[in-house]
């Protein structure tokens, strides 16, 4: 005599085998949308960005790094890229780890051989950007420009008046194919802005109101820059 559990259980194998095969394929679907999504050949302009938008952006970035907070920091830069820089969803999160990477291997180094082990993921970060930008600068120089003004920022007492200033020109220089001397407001007010965050932790702390000086001047710095590079 046939039971019904007889009868059922050909059709368990077929339903595994349906459930596996969807599953298979959207696997495959997911794996097709990431590689196209990080090697898709795209292009965009980096002088097309929101100034307020990126000044929010880096005073959040900021209060993340000295914070300690990894994941925030990386959360924040994937952010940045995509909604200005409009890189795509798996690409923004791979560009974005080896800025937050190299961020925080330069936070920990105390002489310049520590702080150039950021570079490699300066450089891999840079690259990331050229692939896609419309502004011919050099990957390598930028990442190189990137840690100098780091480094200045962290010997500022090492420094005379307006290195750091011209640093960050020379960044946003390279980056943007524009004078140096066109960019120094925007350099000065960031400077500014950085010099208020250090001033502050050394007196005992950064308060609210600091905080909002610091994104004061950091959303003057870049509306200077967009104009700068937008002329």
């Amino acid at each position: 005599m046939t039971t019904a559990t007889d009868v059922n259980e050909p059709a368990r194998p077929r339903r595994r085998r349906r459930v596996l095969a969807v599953a298979a394929a959207l696997v495959l679907a997911l794996l097709a949308w990431v590689a196209y999504d990080l090697y898709a050949p795209r292009h965009t302009s980096l002088r097309d960005f929101n100034p307020d938008e990126v000044a929010r952006l880096e005073t959040a970035m900021w209060r993340s790094y000295y914070s300690r907070e990894r994941l925030r920091l990386f959360a924040q830069m994937s952010e940045l890229l995509r909604t200005q820089y409009r890189l795509p969803l798996w690409r923004s999160n791979a560009v974005a780890y080896q800025a937050a990477r190299a961020a925080f291997v330069f936070k920990d180094g105390h002489t310049r051989s520590d702080y150039e082990r950021a570079l490699p993921n300066l450089v891999s970060f840079y690259k990331s950007i050229r692939e896609v930008s419309d502004t011919g600068f050099d990957p390598e120089r930028a990442a190189r420009l990137e840690l100098e003004w780091w480094i200045v920022h962290r010997e500022r007492s090492e420094h005379a008046p307006g290195d750091l200033d011209r640093a960050l020109a020379a960044l946003a220089s390279e980056i943007y194919r524009v004078p140096a001397e066109r960019l120094l407001e925007h350099a000065r007010l960031r400077a500014e802005a950085m010099e208020i965050r250090d001033r502050q932790a050394e007196q005992g702390g950064v308060t609210e109101e600091d905080w909002r000086r610091i994104d004061e001047l950091l959303h003057q710095s870049w509306r200077s820059l967009h104009q700068a590079v937008n002329p």
